[in-house]
């Protein structure tokens, strides 16, 4: 992508009318890839030695780019198989054009080989001199160039060829992108699309507090040590202990968006479109404007241009006015007619230009914000005409107007994907689509609540009609026809569709070729679930009967099967584990799947092979199935499982499936090594090997294991390709062939897929017996290292091992665990067992006895394994959720459903540490209330209509929130009476409902039901009948709770201060609920080419080698731009990374821009509130201060504690860490007694959740008593560094560094104290002509601040001077010139860089 200047990440302007659905592809392709190598990276993604490796960074033309070029090769194997590897080599050096637009100054513009002549055109829309031109093409040498054509392809365009703009004649179409670009640079600094959730726009409010972009203030700023002028003072909501908790702080007021009026009205005239007599001369449309001037105007688009008629409101004369000011473009003709439309459109270009791109790029989906402004609500012609049509994205801009869905969603995924280039041209298609689909789905959903939409079913009642909307199918979650009749009704409608887009995204993740999915979105709106499908082909002409040719229509009553779908579906099997079955049909003959059976398969028109209805991927939970005849093993029972469900479609999570067979595999593993022991030892007998499985089998339950992260289970360990599961991380150790990493005895499975060593934990929750655990295990049988190598090699020939006495161990270990295998490793499920109406062929009675077991048992594990794994990482703080959306993404990491949340808090309260979990309690006790409320809000919102939306939902928020005890629903007044009240009408709407029930609900009422949905959804008791006493128990905050139920129904409301204490009146009026959004759930495609890099990349980093990491990565950030254009989660995440390895090697210009992209990033695509956005706040804050800004490092921590107050609370461990980093700051610019208040807080906190013999408090000691040091207050500074000492000597003995440090600081603390009590004597004894000793009170030296601040933030330093870095470059490049001689075996002296000099204990 052409970028202006080189740190842009290439950015599309949101105001890109002609972006042609984007062939040209959303920017940010800043690869300028010099050459590509290959990896050899067995990463668990089939295409093991393939990965490309594409090097450069994407800034160009900059000279210390040139040695980054190649040290890129230091990653590329010239091992035995560099033949094989395809090297891609593409010639793309950027290069330099002139551009010469009319009226302008010939400017030199970078661009690159690949990019499209359409590509330059954005630029230019978006520059501040050109921005004004739309209508317009490139000429070379007098030939116009094509706007598809690539640069490349273009005869005699090279390095300084001159290209210039020529206007060209509007049409139509051209003339209503010009308004509407026009229109869009007008609206460019107004926040209110960010505020109406339109137009993926989104709010940021980053620039307000670094007063715009960091880095030129970086060198602005700079003038000595600004210590005098810094203001430090935080407002005193943000001091510790302060319980006010406002909201108005929430959003900033930016005084940019105090919107500079360049007209007052621009809108299309009443005398559209012009009449056939004018059409003749060229009139394309008539635009009505009044200027700032009061001067009211009628404007023709001409083919020549605009210029003025001599219309009036009431008559038309399409005339030219005199002087008519013919203009090519809009903004020079108002430029002619209103010097305020002049000055202030200069003016507002300027700022728009200034701004930070990320701060103006859409987001792929959109971001609703809970609050909002009152917003005054200004005339626009775009909006109206676009809320008219149902033009989506740029439809005008598509031959064939709206989009066939279906047909892109699977064009997108036949595209090839052989090589990186090719996969990331798919990929990026395939992202393209779906988030213009979501779009699109959110749209539509919305239409047909609203009523906008005609059913296709018109007659039938409202809960069945199906509407099709822009060729997309829309049904309602209720169960029509009776169709889950048997499985739980209406709760399991609503259950379904988000069964289904689980399995969607789970086979579209898998991505086999030839099977298809449907595009999926579910959306809920005003209190409706609606599902929003793409169409096949022909699928509306037929039956339901005979289009399906696999699977079933009536949940397992008939069956049929394909062979070609078994075919499709077989290569499923592996990485989504599920097993191929047979069942019974009606005519009780055998009938093959490989799915469950509402899976169904119909053939489309296009011949394409689709499976859709896929809510039964995954097998059942059966701690919420309870099924008659059928025990839960004892670990379930413990914890009052079977419970019943709403619904009988509750399913295991994904997530859950990956780490029980990775968790058996371990066990398998083991189990093996241990009968090859035996063997060894009684060569002669056989008679404990029995014994032995028996005992690993009662305790394979309660093994513990750390390793449940997202990997893969292949048959055979020593596949290269570990298998295809999309989802499996990368292979960090590089290794091939699995018998290479056995030697490790610690590594107790070599499965090339796993991500680093995986230590088998002797858990602490007690539960296990077994003495044959963990490491005990491995000290007890001396040479199980080399029993495990047996192992292994028995278990790779794919068990066609000559040895009967080893298949035998293998059998019995395959036996043990439940393999459905007898000569490998190989675990799946049968989704159908205890489906109702599912019956299986006598033959396989063993079999579904098998499944059986395996289901129990996964169920067994998920509460006695990743229950208590869970709660163990909050314990030791590598899992920290902050708010409810954090919590819930815990839980399902670990394949833990919400419906666990109950059971998981029970679990808490009888942990014996509940004092070091009481975040994490309350964090969940709020999940769980908010999602009770929004339980009863679904159906409560249901039965309001239209006109009564903001006065119903303002009274369930008082009913929740308020302590006004009868909170009465204001009735709207009707402020429209009408003459006739007939009451006939019937409301065809969905969200009709001609009710007032609503307004009878109470708070008491309320509050009851919340305490019953607890008990029976959640199995949890509330015992509370009123929000402040649930406030007052659980320690909640009521502006927490609001958060949390406006975030989950889509609630946006009115920013201010409510008093939600106030006993005389309701906090919420009507006129403070603003709007309710939709809240969407869909598929996110990924970018793996760009994953596999970023996680390589972390690897390196881990191992310490920080160049080739940071290589790495900026390689990823390159792909993941590649594939998600400039704005993605990832992308943020990329950046972060980017930013702190900057800092660590000592770039903190490079580390504070990056970091700020991070920022902009996070609150621009997860929100200005979210927990990550607080936490790269944070990150920010400390470059800022290691760049010498201080008073912007104050600032943002002040923001993120600010945010960190209202998403959870004081309460929190994350909060120590906040406290130590503002009190260090203060600490250094003096401002001692503020200090003191942070740190001391952050003592107390670090105190309750590390307990008091931790490193973290011995820490916090040590900064108190340098505070304290600073005020001369040596006796406090005295008391505190003793207890740090303690703490040190304790746990790390006398002769640690730390302990001796502590030890020095106290002699020198003691003498200070000896020093001041004579000087004091001094003065007592001789009165004021005392000789008084100069004490030294020091300022901290930054330097000194910054040591401990990168302490307390985990960052280490590898201190290298020059020369070290000159010798290690000098390395690198000898390591390259060694590969490149296919020298592969690495030097001796090549140990990574030796970290040990300054970590940080902790």
């Amino acid at each position: 992508m052409v970028s202006k200047t080189d740190d842009i990440p290439a950015s599309v302007p949101n105001c890109n009318p002609v972006d042609l659905a984007d062939e040209a592809g959303d920017g940010a392709q800043d690869c300028k890839e010099s050459s590509k190598t290959h990896l050899k990276d067995s990463c668990g993604c089939g295409h093991s030695a393939d990965t490309a490796m594409v090097n450069g960074d994407g800034a160009h033309g900059h000279t210390e780019e040139a040695e980054s070029k190649q040290d890129g090769n230091g990653e590329a194997d010239g091992g035995e198989d560099s033949n094989e590897q395809e090297v891609i080599v593409i010639q793309d050096t950027g290069f330099t054009v002139k551009i010469q637009a009319p009226g302008t100054e010939p400017f030199d513009l970078q661009v690159s080989p690949q990019e499209m002549v359409q590509e330059i055109h954005q630029v230019l829309m978006d520059r501040e001199d050109t921005c004004h031109r739309t209508c317009f093409s490139l000429q070379l040498d007098g030939n116009v160039l094509d706007n598809f054509a690539e640069l490349k392809s273009i005869e005699g365009l090279q390095e300084g060829s001159l290209l210039k703009v020529v206007e060209e004649p509007y049409t139509v179409r051209e003339a209503r992108i010009h308004v509407r670009h026009i229109r869009d640079l007008l609206k460019s600094l107004d926040p209110s699309d960010a505020y109406n959730g339109v137009d993926c726009n989104s709010l940021s409010f980053l620039s307000i507090f670094t007063d715009g972009d960091l880095g030129d203030s970086g060198k602005r700023k700079k003038k000595g040590n600004e210590l005098e002028q810094i203001d430090c003072t935080p407002p005193e909501h943000i001091l510790p202990g302060s319980k006010d908790r406002p909201l108005v702080p929430l959003q900033p007021q930016n005084k940019d968006w105090k919107p500079m009026q360049c007209l007052k009205v621009l809108t299309m005239s009443g005398w559209n479109p012009p009449p056939g007599n004018r059409k003749m001369h060229g009139d394309l449309m008539y635009l009505y404007i009044v200027t700032v001037e009061e001067r009211h105007i009628s404007v023709t688009a001409s083919t020549r241009g605009f210029y003025l008629n001599q219309s009036t409101t009431y008559t038309f004369n399409p005339k030219p006015a005199n002087p008519s000011f013919l203009s090519h473009s809009l903004v020079e003709l108002l430029s002619q007619i209103s010097p305020a439309f002049k000055k202030n459109f200069t003016a507002l270009q300027k700022k728009r230009v200034q701004r930070h791109p990320f701060e103006r790029i859409a987001t792929p989906f959109q971001v609703y914000s809970w609050t909002a402004p009152q917003v005054d609500h200004a005339m626009d012609c775009v909006r109206a005409e676009d809320a008219y049509t149902s033009r989506l994205g740029y439809e005008e801009h598509i031959p064939g107007q709206t989009r066939d869905w279906n047909e892109e969603l699977q064009t997108t995924r036949e595209l090839p994907r052989k090589n990186l280039p090719e996969r990331l041209l798919r990929e990026r298609a395939i992202f393209k689509v779906h988030s213009d689909f979501a779009a699109a789905a959110t749209r539509g959903a919305m239409a047909v609540i609203d009523g906008n939409v005609m059913a296709i079913n018109p007659g039938e009642e409202t809960r069945m009609q199906m509407f099709i909307w822009n060729n997309i199918f829309f049904s309602l979650g209720f169960d029509v026809r009776d169709h889950y009749r048997e499985l739980g009704g209406d709760a399991a409608a609503h259950a379904a569709p988000t069964n289904d887009l689980n399995g969607v995204r789970a086979y579209g993740a898998v991505d086999v070729e030839g099977l298809y999915t449907l595009g999926t979105v579910v959306v809920d709106y005003r209190g409706y679930r609606v599902t929003a499908q793409s169409i096949i082909p022909g699928i509306l002409e037929r039956e339901q009967e005979q289009s399906v040719i696999y699977g079933s229509i009536d949940f397992g009553k008939t069956v049929v099967s394909h062979s070609k779908y078994l075919e499709l579906l077989e290569k499923t099997s592996r990485p989504l584990k599920v097993q191929r079955h047979s069942v019974l049909n009606e005519k009780n003959d055998n009938v093959e799947l490989c799915s469950s059976v509402e899976c169904k398969g119909i053939i489309g028109n296009d011949g394409r092979h689709y499976i859709l209805d896929l809510l039964r991927t995954f097998p059942p939970d059966l701690n919420f199935l309870p099924v008659d005849g059928e025990v839960l093993p004892p670990e379930s029972q413990r914890q009052g499982f079977p419970r019943q469900h709403r619904h009988r479609l509750a399913c295991l999570r994904q997530e859950l499936i990956e780490a029980f067979v990775e968790h058996r595999y371990l066990l398998f593993m083991k189990m093996a090594a241990l009968q090859l022991m035996q063997q060894k030892a009684n060569k002669d007998t056989k008679t404990d090997t029995p014994a032995i499985t028996e005992t690993s089998e009662s305790t394979s339950e309660s093994k513990d294991d750390t390793a449940p992260t997202q990997t893969a289970s292949s048959d055979s360990p020593s596949a290269t390709e570990a298998s295809t599961d999309s989802t499996s991380p990368a292979d960090n150790n590089n290794t091939t062939a699995a018998s290479q990493t056995a030697t490790d005895s610690e590594e107790t499975s070599s499965k090339p897929a796993t991500n680093g060593p995986l230590e088998l934990a002797a858990t602490q929750n007690g539960e296990c017996k077994s003495p044959l655990e963990g490491k005990e295990l491995e000290e007890s049988i001396p040479g199980l290292a080399q029993a495990k190598e047996l192992a292994e090699t028995l278990v790779a020939e794919d068990g066609s091992c000559i040895d009967p006495k080893s298949r035998e161990v293998v059998l019995n270990a395959c036996k043990a665990v439940g393999s459905i295998s007898n000569t490998s490793f190989d675990i799946r499920f049968n989704p159908d067992i205890f489906s109702p109406g599912v019956r299986f062929p006598d033959d396989s009675a063993d079999d579904v006895q098998k499944q059986k077991q395996l289901l129990k048992d996964a169920a067994a594990f998920l509460v006695s394994c990743q229950i208590p794994s869970l709660v163990k990482d909050c314990l030791d703080h590598s899992a920290l959720p902050m708010d409810g959306a954090t919590l819930t993404e815990a839980l399902r990491q670990r394949g833990i459903n919400v419906r666990y949340l109950g059971t998981v808090l029970e679990f808490v309260d009888k942990t014996p540490a509940k004092g070091q979990l009481e975040h994490f309690y309350r964090i969940g006790i709020s999940e769980l209330i908010t999602r009770c409320a929004k339980h009863i809000f679904k159906t409560y919102l249901q039965g309001v209509e239209l006109s009564a939306l903001s006065a119903a939902v303002s009274h369930f928020l008082n009913c929740f929130l308020s302590s006004f005890p009868d909170a009465v629903a204001h009735l709207p007044p009707d402020e429209l009476v009408s003459r006739r009240k007939s009451r006939k009408r019937r409301n065809r709407v969905p969200g009709g409902g001609d009710n007032t029930a609503w307004a009878s609900l109470t708070p008491s009422e309320l509050w009851k039901n919340i305490a019953s949905e607890a008990q029976s959804y959640y199995h949890f008791t509330i015992q509370c009948e009123s929000v402040d006493q649930v406030v007052e128990k659980y320690g909640l905050q009521k502006t927490t709770l609001l958060r949390e139920i406006s975030v989950k129904t889509g609630i946006q409301i009115l920013i201010k201060e409510y008093n939600f204490d106030s006993r005389h009146k309701p906090a919420f009026t009507e006129e403070d609920i603003l709007n309710i959004f939709p809240v969407v759930k869909h598929v996110n495609p990924k970018a793996s080419d760009a994953f596999h890099f970023f996680q390589s990349g972390q690897a390196k980093v881990q191992q310490g080698f920080l160049k080739e990491g940071c290589e790495l990565i900026n390689e990823a950030l390159n792909l993941f731009n590649n594939v998600y254009g400039a704005m993605h989660v990832e992308i943020c995440a990329c950046l972060r990374l980017l930013a702190r390895l900057n800092y660590i090697m000592g770039d903190h210009p490079e580390a504070l821009s990056n970091q700020q992209k991070a920022v902009l990033m996070s609150e621009r695509v997860l929100g200005i509130e979210h927990p990550n956005t607080i936490q790269e706040y944070m990150h920010l804050a400390l470059y800022c201060f290691a760049n010498g800004q201080l008073s912007t490092a104050l600032k943002l921590l002040y923001r993120a504690r600010y945010l960190m107050l209202l998403v959870s609370g004081e309460d929190h461990p994350e909060m120590a860490l906040l406290d130590s980093n503002i009190g260090l700051v203060l600490h250094g610019v003096m401002e001692y007694d503020l200090s003191l208040r942070f740190l001391e807080n952050a003592l107390t906190i670090n105190t309750k959740y590390h307990g008091a013999r931790s490193l973290k408090v011995a820490l916090s000691h040590h900064l108190v008593a340098r505070v304290y040091e600073s005020k001369a207050e040596f006796r406090s500074a005295l008391q505190h560094e003793k207890e740090g000492y303690t703490i040190y000597k304790n746990q790390m003995g006398e002769a640690h560094e730390k302990t001796k440090e502590s030890s020095e600081y106290l002699k020198y603390l003691t003498q200070q104290a000896v020093a001041l009590q004579r000087t004091m004597n001094e003065i007592y004894k001789n009165g004021s002509n005392a000789s008084i000793m100069p004490l030294k009170f020091t300022a901290p030296s930054m330097a000194s601040v910054l040591e401990q601040l990168n302490i307390i933030n985990g960052i280490i330093f590898i201190p290298l001077s020059q020369k070290d870095l000159e010798n290690l470059k000098a390395e690198v490049q000898r390591r390259q010139q060694l590969q490149e001689l296919g020298k592969s075996e690495e030097p001796t002296e090549d140990t990574p860089l030796e970290l040990e000099d300054k970590i940080p204990i902790d």
